[in-house]
């Protein structure tokens, strides 16, 4: 078992800077990929941002790329998002996951196994 504790939520103006971490605690001895994922209410929770087991490869989704930078210190067992530049439509609940794939893409969600409690960003324009 995997726990995850986020942090660094808030609000922000457009155009403002947020940093978020997830900290991971318990079984974390075999890293995998971890990830960002945003939701608004109603609709289904997104790929943001995900890292590769190793670090070795990320992935961000078109509407964040240049903006946001994802980076996991595996000795802290802490994963940070860095978000610049942001916009109204960045505003959602976004979920730190964790037990992701070896393989593949990364950025499905049902391929993750951990979720951290949430954490909101608000974008105020």
């Amino acid at each position: 078992q995997v726990q995850l504790v986020e942090s660094g939520g808030g609000l922000v103006q457009v155009g403002g800077s947020l940093t978020l971490s997830c900290a991971a605690s318990g079984d974390t001895y075999n890293p995998r990929a971890m990830g960002w994922f945003r939701q608004v209410p109603g609709k289904e929770r997104n790929f943001v941002a995900v890292v590769s087991w190793n670090g070795g490869r990320i992935a961000y989704s078109d509407s964040v790329k240049g903006r946001f930078t994802i980076s996991r210190d595996s000795a802290k067992n802490t994963m940070y998002h860095q978000m610049n530049s942001l916009k109204p439509d960045d505003t959602a609940v976004y979920y730190c996951a964790a037990g992701g794939p070896y393989r593949g893409t990364l950025v499905k969600s049902s391929e993750y196994v951990y979720w951290g409690q949430g954490t909101q960003v608000t974008v105020s324009s």
